[in-house]
């Protein structure tokens, strides 16, 4: 855009446009019930892997054990897939079939 003043000079001011950012997406990383895997197990993996206290990594677990599954946390996508990962292998590890799996939140 140009502007002519009063003493005939002519400035020009840039206009920029707004780009707006957007907050990546996040995801749910849920754990899935299993008739092998026990209680304590899980409880470890919350606080091991997703740094719950004891009281809450117990809250998750009962949800898991009651409705099939439940939200260890939430996180941008490429966090979320390292902690399946971890949960997988320390899951393989301890030979116990627990099932973790990503889920858009």
């Amino acid at each position: 855009m140009s502007i002519t003043t009063l003493s005939g000079t002519r400035e020009e001011t840039l206009v920029r446009d707004r780009v707006r950012l957007e907050e990546p997406p996040l995801y749910k990383v849920l754990l899935h019930n299993d008739n092998y895997t026990t209680m304590d197990f899980v409880v470890m993996v919350l606080v091991t892997i997703f740094a719950k206290d004891t009281e809450e990594a117990t809250a998750i677990m009962l949800r898991v054990h009651h409705q099939g599954h439940g939200v260890a946390g939430v996180y941008s996508r490429q966090i979320g897939e390292t902690k399946v990962a971890e949960v997988h292998q320390l899951a393989r590890q301890n030979q116990y079939p627990l099932k973790c799996s990503l889920e858009r939140a």
